[in-house]
């Protein structure tokens, strides 16, 4: 092939000195088990080398994108990675910023909008003037240089014009005061706070240490000496009166405690004189000052809960701005229609010939995004609730916009999240961006896409160090031909399907939700069966994660661990008494600090420290394998093993620490070793390698099969949480989850587990489901999956469609009575 990109001799982490020829301008899929080596391929090597060599070409320092490991790599076209890493967690941040769909409703209604005169009330109509001067550059965000009244056509009173910052939750021209834009306001959770059976001196307030709790019971009494009242503080907090529970609470400068007071008496002038702060005002007070602490503000959110703001109602959007219409639509109403129903609203929307580019603007933007299958999503939905896949496919839409030719596209498994209904519009969009002329090369593992690829390329044939070779290319059909490859084999249907005989359903032995009515949920009954793989199933946006997250989840959180956050509406929950345990297992990071790992998280780690400790002859301690605290690790880089240089204009670049080489640790410390490995080679090490090592050693093996047992067997130890994908994050802690002793009570709750598994890979995790299943628990996932859905006890399948078409209860029972339901997606694909 001669137009081709050539890759040379490849040898990054598991890549075996690989060359490879891939066509330009196909559509080509990368597959392979998890952890063959895709990811490194297309992501590590091509598109690292493909950005490195665009920088070179516009001569610009390219130093910190290092060259990867290969020979060489020719005929690359600049290259843009699609991941499925969410960058924006901001709540101020919705699809509809971040798309910006939202700042052209803006302008839309800025120019087009009727509001009510302050004075008379009636409607005053856009001004064809104010919007010729906006259009005229008079007019900006916050109205500086423009807005200028207009007369009321009906009193003659002075209307405020308006402008795009009305309309903006991040300005303050359109931001609602009392939450600033947010739409809830924090609050602290005080059963959190407080345990509400013990007295103050008993230690009451969780997180007074001793010491803290003398020194603050001394500024108890004086501050009820000044007010003239007992403080008493053996007695409950549940059973002081009003007057001291508020005084202990919110402190003497709070509202709560200034009612007892009508004359408001003059407070105590120092601490020392009875200024009491209360446990909730510290609280949030630390909050706010530690902004750049994340790790403290991630540990504080969990005292916290959100609350509605009742100022706006959750709108964000202030009084005047909420009030202003387009064709009797306000702004809040247009951003909570799902995509594809305001599209037809845009559609039937006439206006001045001066608006008409800002809607055929705002009409193409949304079209894009419906044919990426996010047409189910509203503008104002925050962007850290999003799905890895949506996330990617809001960042799809972007690219078709773009109209660039010459580009490689590097895809992280886009079908993430998407019912396989959706995928054949995927499909379609994938082959638009290949007919611009471009490059696309997706890694992935659904069999459908595979099937419409130009080209595949298997890499394997294992994991690990059993992976990073070529096993096949070439059109699918000659992939499924190849008889050494595990994709071929499902691509071609030769691949075993386990049977398992159903576990007969009793009666009465069920969860029911009654009343489902959260977000598109239309008053839904349903029945879960207990001890059982469940699996909700239906297309993206049909209402899954509503019932099983937001209602189920929290209510089971509430009911036991006395959780803070509500659970969405509905009337009631029967069965819970069947169940002692609920285990909710989300694809949130594990962590947001680069020094976490899977290790760390899985508690493998500790075991694996005083393994070396107890080899080292009494000259180390656990502590001193350790990169987190000072004793054995490297003290230039503390641990991290890279140095953060600034690039003035440019991001900071992490460049390898030359005290210890990036390994870590001290010399002395590296000196220890188990089996011929250093502990940095076993943070280097594989979930697999590792377990080869360390078999004979109980407390790590446990926990490192576990993570094997669930798919992560390629998984390095030591890599960084904030690297891990959200299936990953998801099956690393189903592992620890599975390392707990097991009552046969608990509930599981599961969402989508099989993302960034290849098929081999989701039978292995189906095995652990099955055994949990069959050990009396209960498997709830939500799934798209068909493999694990053909291999559920029970499906609950919601649908038709998703948005407003969706929320219905479509069919229910076992695969095979699913199957049968002519309406049922689900049913279509599965038949």
């Amino acid at each position: 092939m001669d137009d081709c990109i050539r890759i040379t001799g490849a040898r990054l982490h598991n890549l075996k000195n690989l060359t490879l020829a891939i066509p330009k301008n196909r559509l080509v899929v990368l597959t392979g088990l998890s952890g063959s080596g895709k990811s490194t391929l297309a992501f590590d090597t091509l598109h690292q080398e493909g950005q490195r060599q665009y920088m070179e070409s516009l001569g610009m320092v390219s130093l910190f994108v290092r060259k990867p490991a290969v020979d060489s790599i020719t005929g690359l076209s600049p290259s843009i990675s699609v991941d499925q890493h969410l960058t924006n967690r901001s709540p101020r941040s919705t699809v509809g910023t971040v798309t910006d769909v939202f700042t052209y409703l803006r302008l839309l209604w800025a120019r087009m909008g009727a509001r009510p005169c302050p004075a008379c009330e009636k409607s005053v109509p856009p001004s064809y003037e104010s919007a010729q001067a906006w259009n005229d550059g008079a007019d900006d965000e916050d109205g500086a240089d423009g807005g200028e009244s207009v007369p009321c056509p009906h009193c003659g009173a002075a209307v405020p014009g308006l402008v795009m910052g009305d309309f903006s939750f991040n300005k303050p021209a359109g931001a609602c005061p009392e939450c600033t834009g947010l739409g809830f306001v924090l609050r602290a959770d005080v059963r959190r706070l407080v345990d509400g059976s013990r007295g103050v001196a008993g230690g009451a307030v969780l997180g007074w240490h001793p010491r803290l709790t003398e020194r603050n019971l001394t500024v108890l009494r004086a501050a009820a000496e000044h007010y003239g009242f007992p403080f008493d503080p053996d007695v409950p907090v549940d059973e002081l009166p009003p007057l001291q529970r508020d005084l202990l609470l919110h402190g003497v400068e709070s509202a709560e405690f200034a009612r007892h007071f009508p004359e408001v008496p003059k407070p105590p002038a120092t601490v020392t004189a009875g200024r009491f702060e209360g446990v909730v005002p510290s609280l949030m007070r630390r909050y706010a000052e530690r902004v750049e602490d994340t790790d403290y503000r991630e540990k504080t959110e969990k005292l916290l809960v959100k609350d509605e703001c009742r100022a706006c109602e959750g709108t964000r959007l202030r009084s005047g701005s909420r009030a202003v219409t387009v064709d009797g639509l306000t702004i809040v109403a247009a951003a909570r229609l799902p995509l594809e129903e305001l599209a037809d609203w845009l559609g039937g929307l006439t206006v001045q010939a001066i608006s008409e580019p800002v809607l055929a603007d705002l009409r193409e933007r949304i079209r894009r995004l419906v044919d990426v299958g996010v047409g189910y999503l509203t503008l104002d939905q925050a962007t850290p609730s999003l799905s890895a896949g949506e996330t990617q496919r809001l960042r799809l839409a972007a690219l078709l916009g773009s109209g660039l030719t010459g580009v490689l596209y590097v895809l992280d498994e886009p079908t993430i999240g998407l019912h396989p209904a959706d995928t054949e519009r995927l499909v379609r969009v994938l082959r638009q961006l290949r007919d611009l002329g471009n490059t696309v090369l997706v890694v992935e593992h659904d069999l459908d896409v595979l099937r419409a690829a130009d080209h595949v390329v298997d890499i394997g044939p294992g994991a690990g160090a059993d992976g990073g070779r070529v096993v096949a290319q070439g059109t699918p059909e000659e992939v499924a031909a190849s008889e050494g490859s595990v994709t071929g084999t499902y691509l071609a249907g030769r691949a075993p399907t386990p049977a398992r005989p159903r576990k007969p359903l009793v009666d009465g032995s069920s969860l029911t939700i009654r009343g489902a009515r959260a977000h598109n949920l239309r008053d839904l009954t349903v029945r879960i069966p207990l001890g059982r793989l469940v699996t909700v199933t239906g297309p993206s946006g049909s209402g899954k994660s509503s019932l099983v997250l937001d209602i189920l989840g929290r209510a089971g959180r509430q009911r036991f661990h006395g959780a803070g956050e509500p659970p969405a509406e509905h009337d009631g929950i029967d069965g819970w008494e069947a169940l002692d345990k609920i285990v909710a297992i989300d694809q949130q990071p594990i962590s947001r600090l680069p020094r976490s790992n899977a290790a760390t998280y899985s508690d493998a780690f500790t075991p694996i420290r005083e393994v070396f400790a107890a080899r080292s002859e009494g000259r180390f301690t656990p502590g001193h394998f350790s990169f987190n605290v000072p004793g054995g690790r490297c003290e230039r880089c503390e641990g991290a093993g890279v140095l953060s240089v600034s690039m003035h204009f440019l991001p900071a670049a992490q460049v390898r620490c030359p005290g210890c080489g990036g390994r870590r640790f001290r010399g002395e410390v590296l000196g220890v070793r188990f089996e011929g490995y250093d502990i940095a080679e076993v943070l280097e090490a594989t979930v697999d390698e590792a377990l080869a090592v360390f078999a004979e050693v109980p407390p790590v093996a446990a926990r490192l099969r576990r993570m094997a047992d669930v798919g992560l067997g390629y998984l390095r130890l030591g890599q960084p949480a904030t690297t891990l994908s959200g299936g990953e994050a998801q099956r690393v802690k189903l592992a620890k989850e599975l390392s707990r002793r097991a009552t046969g009570r608990t509930l599981y709750l599961l969402d989508e587990p099989t993302t960034g598994l290849h098929p081999a890979d989701t039978a292995r995790l189906l095995a652990v489901l099955r055994r949990l299943a069959d050990a009396g628990n209960t498997v709830l996932t939500i799934e798209h999956n068909l493999d694990v859905i053909r291999a559920s006890d029970w499906l609950i399948d919601l649908g038709p469609a998703g948005g407003t078409a969706g929320g219905e209860l479509v069919a229910e029972g076992t695969p095979e009575s699913v199957a049968r339901v002519e309406r049922s997606r689900t049913g279509r694909f599965l038949r």
